[in-house]
């Protein structure tokens, strides 16, 4: 039996492309032949024209940035020395008797106390830079995730409509049938049930799309214009790297890179705790004037605080608790992280075997069961309840598969999210299509 092409949503995403049903349906929103029809050409996003557009919109991704300046800016302030004092000071009114003092002091850092806050600051630096490229990593799976949401909604309501047309001709034959004697008026009635039904899931379907398109235009702060249609990307999910392979990318991960140097920068503050131990040191030097006398002295000084009670204890002792603390929470993001790349390598491996079997079994024996059912249903061979029953059957593949094909990208995506740099491993996951696959 000839198939004719899915809608090219689905088309570009299969290897082997087929009808989900008889009748040609409307084509859909993303077909370059249907926007070739209109009278303007309606503007085209593409996943990665989405992706940048959240990297250059996003909110929280603005936040995260600021970060970068904030903590570049302490940065700047942890390399600062004191500052130098000036003392005035004059003792007695009468101008024959009175001295008068003028003295600079400088208090003088020991115990490394700058190259601490340094090294700290310089860390508070590199959290803010892996904040980012955390949040840039989570923001595209977002994307990812949202616009192959809008697609599959985009599919469902091309189905929806095509279900549609399907309900109206057998609801058309039926009441030839009924007018013609051959069948009872009740069979036109449940015709005209089903037909209504159809005209239920259109309206679902159309608010998916809605919400789906709603929420991919939050990704970047806005709404996505009416106007703007998708362009489903030329690739495939194919062969991407098994669960061990995966988990041999973990230590990559950006949310690992960021609670590594979660580790580095308690460490940091360690050591500047530690440094504090250690008193700092104040130098003074000034000038004396005795007018009684009429003598200048010239005034040295040294001052340091005598560490007998507060050696800053607590502080260090608190210090190193956080320090284990980061530890620990590296160790549970990194089993956390574990299940949720092996969970989402067997999502996408589920989501791929299923796509194999409803595309080369369950579909094709769908579509012919119903095709021969409304073709008998036609002739007078078969009642309208196997129609109905067939139509149901092929109904629920088509759902069914949209549905895994949703979820063989939200797992890709989600395997992304966790692994990290897309640029890196993408490829991987998310293959080009092969000119052998495209035949």
């Amino acid at each position: 039996m000839r198939f004719h092409s899915v809608p090219l949503g689905l088309a570009v995403l299969l290897l082997q492309p087929f009808s989900l049903y008889a009748q040609p349906a409307p084509a859909p929103l993303s077909d370059p032949a249907f926007i070739a029809g209109s009278p303007t050409v309606a503007p085209m996003l593409t996943l990665a024209g989405a992706i940048e557009r959240a990297f250059q919109h996003n909110p929280g991704l603005r936040a995260a940035r600021r970060d970068i300046d904030i903590a570049s800016s302490q940065r700047m302030q942890a390399g600062k020395i004191p500052n130098p004092e000036v003392s005035y000071l004059r003792e007695g009114q009468q101008k024959d008797r009175r001295t008068t003092t003028v003295q600079l002091n400088q208090e003088i850092e020991l115990g490394g106390k700058r190259g601490a806050r340094i090294a700290s600051a310089d860390r508070e630096l590199d959290i803010a830079t892996a904040d980012v490229a955390t949040y840039r990593a989570t923001l595209r799976a977002d994307v990812v995730t949202a616009f192959f949401d809008v697609l599959a909604a985009q599919e469902r309501l091309t189905l929806a409509q095509a279900s549609q047309e399907l309900s109206q001709r057998v609801t058309g034959a039926a009441s030839r049938r009924v007018t013609a004697g051959k069948i009872s008026p009740v069979e036109e009635t449940r015709a005209r049930v089903a037909e209504a039904s159809t005209k239920i899931e259109l309206s679902q379907a159309a608010n998916e799309l809605a919400l789906a398109r709603q929420r991919l235009g939050a990704t970047w702060g806005n709404k996505l214009g009416s106007a703007e249609t998708l362009e489903a990307p030329q690739g495939l999910i194919g062969a991407h790297p098994t669960t061990a392979e995966l988990l041999a990318h973990l230590p990559g991960s950006p949310q690992l890179a960021r609670a590594r140097l979660e580790i580095e920068r308690q460490r940091a503050l360690t050591d500047v705790e530690r440094s504090r131990r250690i008193p700092n040191l104040t130098l003074s030097i000034g000038s004396k004037r005795d007018e009684q006398v009429g003598v200048r002295q010239t005034i040295v000084g040294l001052s340091v605080p005598f560490p007998l009670f507060d050696r800053n204890q607590g502080n260090i002792l608190s210090a190193l608790r956080r320090a284990d603390k980061a530890r620990d929470e590296l160790v549970v993001a990194e089993t956390s992280l574990s299940v949720e790349l092996t969970q989402a390598s067997l999502r996408l491996d589920s989501a791929r075997g299923e796509l194999v079997v409803l595309r080369n079994e369950i579909l094709p024996g769908a579509q012919s069961a119903y095709e021969a059912a409304t073709k008998g249903f036609e002739l007078g061979k078969f009642n309208f309840l196997d129609v109905l029953d067939a139509q149901r059957t092929l109904n629920q593949a088509k759902s069914q598969y949209i549905r895994a094909l949703a979820e063989s990208h939200r797992a890709a995506a989600d395997i992304e999210r966790v692994v990290g740099n897309v640029e890196q491993h993408g490829r991987l996951i998310n293959p080009t299509v092969s000119n052998q696959e495209q035949k």
